[in-house]
């Protein structure tokens, strides 16, 4: 990152001449990448080269001479190693109207990143004819921070995801799991597989429906093909004897499951409304009438 300081210092070390405020701008873009560690390495018409990124020429250092020799727009090529990679950066400014609009890409690596930026001209102008430097700017700080966000921070984001790619590739310890206490920790180092097959867990009696069996031959018939599930077998306790030789179901009422409601057939403990006076009547011997129909009387031409 750039300071204000230091690219106001650099832009009164070089004293170049400026033609308007683009030219202002324009250099103090140049001058934040120079505080940031970069080299020039091409500006003015080589840098708008088609082969500018790929010739070996631009490794060499250059000044400033030509950087403003076409009209609106500019151009920068700089290099700069970073962890030991070599990189390649090509800046081009361009006028549109009162303002510069910055595009910038980093190449190196295999990695390309582009990054823009968008500039208020008249916002940083000092529109003053004085041969300070200081006074041809205005906003100098903020235009220096809004370089540092835009452009430089970015770049700045792409050399250390490079980095950060690189060391994992290369086996850093940041492929490495901390265990700090949260979350999961995955496996360290080969695990064993069991010999045989893997039995599914056999819930308790009456849920054998929430673990559904697999194919033909693959796991043992379980328990004693008493039931448990939604299939209820001629053997099944829920029609007798319970489970371990208690009646029902376990931790219930005879015949009524856990969690099950019985309503009654009238009020408890209210005379007429024992269960036994809704027991159907035994047929009478030698009848032929279903016992729905006996109340027409026997002969009824009723169905």
């Amino acid at each position: 990152m750039a300071t204000a300081n230091s690219v106001l210092a650099l832009v009164k070390a070089y004293r170049p001449s400026f033609r308007n405020p683009h030219d202002k701008v324009a250099f103090a873009v140049h001058a934040s990448l120079l505080a940031s560690g970069y080299v020039l390495t091409a500006t003015g018409p080589p840098a708008f080269s088609d082969t500018a990124l790929s010739s070996s020429s631009t490794d060499d250092e250059v000044g400033i001479e030509g950087w403003n020799a076409t009209d609106e727009e500019y151009g920068f090529l700089y290099r700069k190693e970073d962890n030991g990679v070599k990189k390649s950066l090509l800046v081009k400014c361009l006028v549109m109207g009162d303002k510069l609009i910055v595009d910038a890409l980093v190449v190196g690596d295999g990695e390309e990143k582009p990054v823009n930026l968008q500039i208020d001209v008249d916002k940083y102008d000092g529109a003053s004819e004085s041969t300070n430097y200081s006074d041809m700017y205005k906003n100098f700080g903020e235009l220096v921070n809004s370089l540092n966000s835009g452009i430089l921070g970015k770049l700045d984001e792409s050399s250390a995801s490079c980095s950060s790619t690189r060391s994992k590739a290369s086996g850093g310890s940041e492929d490495k799991p901390i265990d700090q206490g949260v979350g999961v920790i995955g496996p360290r180092g080969s695990q064993p597989y069991p010999a045989g097959p893997v039995f599914p867990q056999v819930p308790p009696f009456g849920e054998t429906d929430l673990v559904p069996g697999g194919g033909a031959g693959m796991y043992p018939p379980r328990g004693t093909g008493i039931g448990g599930g939604m299939l209820i077998g001629p053997n099944d306790p829920r029609w007798f004897g319970g489970v371990d030789g208690q009646p029902g179901f376990p931790g219930g009422a005879p015949g009524v499951p856990p969690g099950a409601r019985f309503d009654p057939y009238g009020p408890p403990g209210v005379p007429g409304f024992e269960p036994n006076r809704f027991v159907r009547n035994p047929r009478r011997p030698g009848g032929n009438t279903h016992p729905d129909l006996e109340h027409f009387g026997s002969g009824s031409d009723f169905i």
